[in-house]
C-alpha cells in the first residue's frame, strides 16, 4: 500500500481556489412545480473514463447520460496533441433509461420492498457495451446496455394478382369466406357454414422481409440477478479491481460475489451477535481498494473505519487496521454516537487515502496513519446548537455522500438548502467553498479561513477547515447568514474522475458544474 499522498507528490504551494461555473441541468423544476416522490434522484455515478454518467431514482429507474463535447472535437487522443486547451466545458446528453427495479413484497416477513435505487456501480466495458450494477434494498442486478440496429420491414412481397384493390372479383371475395390479404395470402372464415377447401390447395405462405437498417437504439438487458443474500437493507455495493468480483453490504454482513455466479455468494464479514440485544454498531458503508483486489474497507455507526485483507482469512472477523478518532469523554452527549456515525466512505484514486463523511464533518485518512485523520473539514458545525431539533425531525439521520477529485487535491460533500461544500485538502490550502445547486452556484459562496489544528510534519499534518458560526444561535440561519431548509437536502454527488466537474442531485434535478 505504498504510494505518494497529496503532500508528497505536489509543490508545497497550495493550488488556488477554483471558480465553479454552471454547466448543465437535467430535469429542472419550474417555480411552484411539485416534485413526485418517484422522480427524486437517489444515486449518481461516473464511469472510470468520465464519458458516461448514471443516475438512479426512487422509482427504480436508471438514467444514462453520455458526454458529447469530446466527440465534437474529435477523439481524446487528438485533443491531447493540441497545443491549446479546449475551452468548452464538459457537456452531457441524455442517452437512455430503463426500469431497473420494481416494488416487491416479502411475504415471509410481511414487508414491502421499495424499488428505490440505493447504489449504482459501473463495471468494465466490453465489445462497445456498457455494464453496470444497480441495487435496491434487497436485490442487485447486473445490466448490459448495448446499441442494437433497428430492424424494419423493407417489403411485404405483394402479389399483384391477389392484391388488386380495384379487381371486382377481389372485392366481391372479401364478402365471402375467403378474403385476400395485402401480402398476397388469403384468410378463410372457418366458422362460415358454406366454407369449402379452396381448389388447388392453399396458396404459398408469403413472409415479409425484415432487414437491419443504419439506425441504432440502446437496449438494456438484465444479465443476472443477485438476490436472497441479505436479511437487512443493502447500503453499499463496490466493484473489485480484478473485474470479476464485487461486494454488497447491509447493516450486519458483507458478501463477496462473482459477477458470473448469481446463485452463490461468500459471507466475508458478519458482525451480528448471538444475542441481538448485544448489538452495539452496524455497517454503514463498504468500499474496495481501487487497485489492490485483496483490500477493502468498511465504516460503522460508531465512527470507525476497518481495513480488511482478504488474504488473511476467508471470514474477515479481524481487521488489519482500525481508523477512529476518540472524542474526549467530557464533551460526550446523547447525540455523540448519532453524529459520529459514518454515512459514506471513498478511497482516493491513489489508494492511500480514505475520505469519510459523518453528520458534522468530512475526514481524510491516510492508511499509513490510523491514529487520527490527516485533515478534518467542518460541514455542519453551525448546526450543533440545533441537534435536539434535528433529532426530533429525524434530519440528524440523513446520510450525506462524499467524493474526491481525481487528482486528490479537493473533496466535496452535500448539505441542506441544496448546498454543497468543496474543500482543498492539500497542506496549507484555505479553500473552503459553499456552493448552491442552482444556475448560479457561487450565489452563496463564502471563503472560510482555515486554521491548523496541530503542528505536525508535512506527512501527518492535520488541517481543519472551520466555518464561522455566526448566526448559528438564530433558528433557520446557517453559517453564511443564509436561511437553511431541512426539506431540501443535497445527499448525492459525484466528482468527474479526470476533470474538475461535479454532478449533484437536488430532488429530481441533476446539476452539473465545472471549474
Amino acid at each position: 500500500m505504498n504510494g505518494k499522498g497529496p503532500e508528497d507528490a505536489r509543490d508545497p504551494a497550495a493550488p488556488p481556489a477554483l471558480e465553479w461555473k454552471f454547466a448543465q441541468v437535467f430535469g429542472e423544476r419550474t417555480a411552484g412545480e411539485e416534485v413526485q416522490e418517484v422522480d427524486i434522484i437517489s444515486a449518481i455515478e461516473f464511469d472510470k473514463s468520465g464519458d458516461h454518467l448514471a443516475t438512479g431514482d426512487r422509482g427504480g429507474r436508471v438514467v444514462l447520460f453520455e458526454r458529447t463535447d469530446v466527440r465534437a472535437h474529435g477523439c481524446r487522443r487528438d485533443l491531447e496533441r493540441l497545443d491549446y486547451p479546449v475551452s468548452r466545458h464538459p457537456e452531457f446528453r441524455y442517452q437512455t433509461e430503463f426500469q431497473s427495479h420494481e416494488p416487491e413484497f416479502d411475504y415471509l416477513k410481511s414487508l414491502e420492498i421499495e424499488e428505490k435505487i440505493n447504489k449504482i456501480r459501473w463495471c468494465q466495458t466490453a465489445n462497445s457495451a456498457l455494464f453496470l450494477l444497480s441495487t435496491n434494498d434487497k436485490t442487485i442486478k447486473f445490466w448490459k446496455v448495448q446499441e442494437k440496429k433497428v430492424k424494419r420491414i423493407s417489403e411485404m412481397n405483394l402479389d399483384p394478382s391477389q392484391a388488386g384493390g380495384n379487381d371486382s372479383s377481389a372485392s366481391s371475395s372479401t364478402a365471402g369466406p375467403r378474403a385476400c390479404l395485402p401480402n398476397g395470402g388469403c384468410s378463410y372464415n372457418y366458422m362460415c357454414n358454406d366454407f369449402s377447401f379452396p381448389p388447388g390447395g392453399f396458396p404459398s405462405l408469403r413472409l415479409p422481409v425484415v432487414v437491419a437498417g443504419q439506425e441504432t437504439s440502446l437496449v438494456a438487458k438484465c444479465r443476472r440477478i443477485y438476490a436472497h443474500a441479505h436479511d437487512y437493507h443493502i447500503n453499499s455495493i463496490s466493484n473489485n479491481s480484478d473485474g470479476e468480483t464485487f461486494i454488497s453490504a447491509d447493516d450486519l454482513r458483507i458478501n463477496l460475489w462473482n459477477l458470473e455466479i448469481s446463485n452463490q455468494s461468500f459471507n466475508i464479514v458478519d458482525v451480528k451477535p448471538a444475542n441481538m440485544e448485544d448489538l452495539t454498531e452496524v455497517i454503514t458503508s463498504a468500499e474496495f481498494h481501487p487497485t489492490h483486489c485483496n483490500t477493502l474497507a468498511y465504516s460503522s455507526s460508531k465512527g470507525s473505519i476497518r481495513l480488511l485483507d482478504l488474504r488473511q482469512s476467508a471470514l474477515c472477523d479481524n481487521h488489519s487496521q482500525l481508523f477512529e478518532e476518540h472524542e474526549a469523554s467530557s464533551s460526550r452527549s446523547f447525540f455523540t454516537e448519532i453524529i459520529a456515525s459514518i454515512s459514506d466512505i471513498k478511497f482516493g484514486k491513489d489508494g492511500r487515502h480514505i475520505l469519510s463523511r459523518d453528520y458534522m464533518t468530512l475526514k481524510l485518512w491516510d492508511i499509513n496513519m490510523d491514529s487520527r485523520p490527516v485533515a478534518t473539514f467542518q460541514v455542519h458545525e453551525y448546526l450543533r446548537p440545533k441537534l435536539c431539533d434535528l433529532y426530533e425531525n429525524d434530519s440528524i439521520f440523513d446520510k450525506f455522500e462524499c467524493c474526491l477529485s481525481g487528482d486528490g487535491l479537493r473533496v466535496a460533500t452535500g448539505s441542506y438548502s441544496n448546498l454543497f461544500r468543496v474543500f482543498g485538502c492539500v497542506a496549507g490550502s484555505t479553500e473552503a467553498m459553499t456552493l448552491e445547486a442552482s444556475k448560479n452556484p457561487m450565489r452563496r459562496q463564502v471563503q472560510s479561513p482555515a486554521r491548523t489544528a496541530r503542528s505536525l510534519s508535512s506527512l501527518t499534518r492535520v488541517v481543519r477547515r472551520d466555518q464561522p458560526v455566526a448566526g448559528a444561535e438564530s433558528p433557520g440561519i446557517d453559517a453564511n447568514g443564509n436561511s437553511y431548509d431541512f426539506t431540501t437536502k443535497l445527499l448525492h454527488l459525484a466528482w468527474h474522475p479526470t476533470e474538475n466537474s461535479i454532478a449533484c442531485a437536488a430532488a429530481n434535478s441533476l446539476y452539473m458544474y465545472y471549474a
